[in-house]
């Protein structure tokens, strides 16, 4: 993978994360599969509870038109939501990039 490439995969990775909250905080979990510089292609796959939830059409929308708006080079958003909650060792907690992402910070709350 070129270093351009992995740019944009990093740039869309913290977009998700930033702009797209309100998928972790439901249960649900994002990850970029691809994203390639060169094409303008980007994947980002939805797992957890977007699973099968009734929105996720909507979610998966929003977050196609607001990639377009934020990145120039992004010529075609792909986002995927498998019906089972089926996807993969790499799509766990966070869900981006494949790897745990924990929180040192206290919950604050019951």
């Amino acid at each position: 993978m070129s270093d351009e490439n992995e740019s944009l995969k990093s740039r869309v990775e913290t977009w998700m994360v930033k702009q797209m909250p309100i998928i972790q905080m439901h249960g649900g979990t994002s990850v970029v599969r691809e994203a390639d510089a060169e094409t303008g292609q980007v994947v980002v796959e939805l797992g957890g509870t977007c699973s099968g939830c009734g929105i996720s059409n909507v979610t998966a929308q929003n977050i196609k038109r607001d990639m377009f708006m934020e990145f120039d080079e992004i010529e075609n958003v792909e986002v995927k939501v498998p019906s089972t909650g089926d996807t993969g060792a790499d799509t766990v907690e966070g869900g981006r990039g494949g790897d745990l992402q924990y929180s040192n910070e206290s919950a604050g709350h019951f």
